[in-house]
């Protein structure tokens, strides 16, 4: 069954730490409880997005980058 992992907040979703960094997670990657998987940015405020689950990285809903709501999938764990 997949869990999914949603934004805290609205904002904007990075997938890396920084545009030279790789992502945080890539899919098939395992992710722990407590995981950063991502960044949302707000009025340049970054907020670390932690998996609440254990898992697989199944899929991201969400592009770099992309505007996200509060509540919007952001990545799928099996």
């Amino acid at each position: 069954m997949a869990h999914e992992i949603k934004s805290p907040i609205p904002g904007t979703f990075y997938r890396r730490p920084s545009p030279e960094e790789p992502p945080f997670k890539k899919e098939g990657d395992a992710v722990a409880r407590g995981d950063t998987i991502g960044l949302v940015e707000v009025m340049k405020t970054f907020h670390e997005v932690k998996a609440d689950g254990d898992g697989t990285v199944a899929s991201f809903e969400v592009d770099d980058e992309e505007a996200v709501m509060a509540g919007q999938t952001l990545c799928k764990l099996d």
